[in-house]
């Protein structure tokens, strides 16, 4: 199965991440993947992501407004980036964009 790790992450880290996060998650399962998504907000880093996780992810997509905790985990990996407010509202598509963006690599 593939796999498809995110992380999401908001200045507050209340109800954006989350409503991020949910939707990401989502819109991945329907696509076919086995999904894990990290949120970091008001209550600290949960779901946290490995090194297993992200190595042997098919997709890593960051949505966030600040710059979270422990990015260099992700360095020299291909990293999707999105607003929120695109993870929120246009979850289905950004996967199909990624995708696309896949196939023609």
């Amino acid at each position: 199965m593939k796999k498809f790790v995110g992380l999401c992450a908001c200045t507050m880290g209340l109800a954006h991440t989350f409503m991020a996060a949910e939707a990401i998650e989502k819109a991945a399962k329907n696509h076919g993947y086995e999904v894990k998504i990290e949120t970091q907000g008001s209550d600290g880093i949960k779901n946290e992501l490995t090194m297993e996780d992200i190595d042997n992810a098919d997709v890593i997509l960051l949505s966030t407004a600040v710059t979270p905790e422990n990015m260099e985990r992700f360095e020299g990996y291909e990293i999707y980036e999105i607003p929120l407010s695109e993870a929120i509202k246009r979850a289905d598509e950004v996967i199909e964009e990624i995708e696309e963006d896949q196939a023609n690599s």
